[in-house]
């Protein structure tokens, strides 16, 4: 039951009532987020895949279909790139994301580019902005100095996680660039990429071995109305025969 906040005459700030006695949104929980890798390939197209029209239009800059994500999927280089996902309890991928690295020029600062998609019934959960916080300690301790997003102007979300984490968002028309300047690692930012490694991977382990205790109490339970019902038919043929 949510606790509700004092009426508005309460608030010197002369808040509405209505608005005063809205329950507060829960501040979102900490995901564990793990790295994927190549083996992951029909994990990531899945969940692109199931992006709706319009969010493959905020996540691409164009309206992909199936076949360019296809093609994108297929061109990920998880060896130069880091790519991050969250899966639900039924290991479902719910949210990636795409830290690319650009190659190294003579001359210009490294950088690298951040993007993200979450699927629709997942929204809201700060489940972009974590993604976001984990490529930053990443490329941090990969010598990155300034990571960069590019997005429609539209996709407010995008920009809003860039302008919370303190980056500076150019807007020209249709289409928005956010940069935020990191400073170098230290010992903080390697021993928190490794902590986040290991969490990710004990709760994917969990998340697995549950999965997998689920899926086999599910097939006792269909043998058994299986046998049940073979059981009740053969019982039924019986009493037919002795009539």
């Amino acid at each position: 039951m949510h606790t509700l906040p004092p009426a508005a005459s309460a608030h010197p700030d002369g808040a509405r009532r209505g608005d005063a006695l809205r329950p507060r949104r829960a501040k979102p929980l900490h995901v564990p987020i793990r790295v994927l890798h190549a083996m992951h390939r029909p994990q990531i197209l899945t969940h692109l895949l199931a992006l709706s029209a319009h969010d493959r239009y905020l996540r691409f800059g164009y309206p992909a279909s199936d076949s360019q994500i296809e093609r994108y999927v297929e061109t990920l280089n998880f060896a130069r790139d880091e790519i991050y996902g969250v899966v639900n309890r039924k290991l479902v991928l719910i949210a990636m994301a795409h830290l690319a690295f650009d190659a190294p020029q003579p001359g210009r600062l490294q950088a690298a580019e951040f993007g993200v998609s979450v699927l629709g019934a997942y929204r809201g959960r700060g489940l972009g902005a974590q993604l976001y916080e984990r490529a930053v300690v990443h490329a941090r301790n990969k010598g990155v100095q300034t990571l960069y997003i590019h997005a429609l102007s539209e996709n407010a979300p995008m920009l809003r996680i860039a302008r919370n984490a303190g980056a500076t968002v150019h807007r020209e028309g249709s289409e928005s660039e956010a940069y935020l300047k990191l400073p170098p690692p230290d010992l903080s930012s390697h021993l928190s990429e490794a902590w986040e490694d290991q969490i990710a991977e004990l709760d994917y382990h969990l998340k697995l071995q549950a999965f997998q205790v689920q899926t086999y109490l599910d097939t006792l339970r269909l043998w058994s109305g299986v046998a049940a019902g073979q059981s009740k038919r053969s019982a039924d043929l019986a009493t037919t025969d002795r009539r």
